[in-house]
């Protein structure tokens, strides 16, 4: 196992139980206890977890949200590689939904070569970048406003939602594991995504592989409910068996 396999390994496993001991980490992944504490402090100078006397505790809880711009440009070539195979799905004539998040801008910049394309999307940031599109028809759902993320939530999103049916549905995730799901932090935001899967003819997550293995406290869908996955080749080996096991259509970039 490489090293940044290794680290990442730690942080997914400390997420997921919220705190861990050297003793399980190096049982856990099969290296020695000395090498596990030489990553943990690496992995707090990354402020990615907090060391304790003899392990490590996670900095999230279930309920724990980044900022948009905090969290544009984590694994943003990761990103952009998901984008990209996402627009490839797009065919000119189609009617699309973007879900507000860091990965569906990245598709929102790429979709500029179209000549003819519905978009629907509660997302501010999406809707600033195909403002100027003329070939583009964009529509906004309105709704809440929600600060940390810059998408619209609620009850008049889910009805605008309710008056549109789409060929594709693009939606992120904060949480993305084998039995609990698609989870986001916010209930409102739950709910949205809900619908936009109800509305759509087929629905893509987009996830790269920091979200898989975490959870958060509202569940948004069954793995199930979705058509396609698209995740980035840093996707656990274990969660792509589970995929396959679901024979759930995926795509690693």
């Amino acid at each position: 196992m490489f090293e940044e396999e290794r680290k990442r390994s730690i942080v997914q496993f400390v997420e997921r139980h919220t705190r861990a001991s050297v003793q399980e980490l190096s049982q856990d992944l099969g290296v020695s206890e000395s090498t596990v504490r030489r990553d943990l402090k690496e992995l707090e100078e990354a402020r990615l977890l907090k060391r304790t006397h003899g392990g490590a505790v996670s900095l999230q809880s279930v309920n724990f949200e980044a900022a948009f711009p905090d969290k544009a440009d984590r694994f943003l070539e990761e990103k952009q590689r998901i984008a990209r195979k996402a627009v490839e799905m797009i065919q000119e004539g189609d009617a699309i939904l973007l879900d507000g998040g860091t990965t569906t801008l990245q598709i929102a910049r790429a979709l500029k070569t179209f000549s003819n394309l519905k978009v629907i999307t509660n997302s501010m940031i999406a809707l600033n970048e195909l403002k100027d599109c003329r070939n583009i028809e964009v529509s906004i759902t309105g709704g809440m406003l929600r600060p940390d993320t810059l998408a619209f939530v609620g009850p008049m999103t889910e009805r605008s939602l309710e008056m549109v049916r789409v060929d594709k549905a693009f939606l992120g995730t904060n949480g993305l594991d084998m039995h609990e799901g698609i989870t986001t932090p916010n209930m409102l935001e739950a709910a949205t995504k809900r619908k936009m899967i109800s509305v759509a003819k087929q629905a893509i997550l987009l996830a790269d592989h920091s979200k898989i293995g975490q959870v958060s406290f509202c569940k948004v869908a069954d793995l199930q409910e979705i058509d396609h996955c698209i995740l980035d080749t840093g996707a656990p080996e274990g969660f792509i068996r589970g995929l396959e096991g679901l024979e759930l259509d995926y795509t690693l970039v």
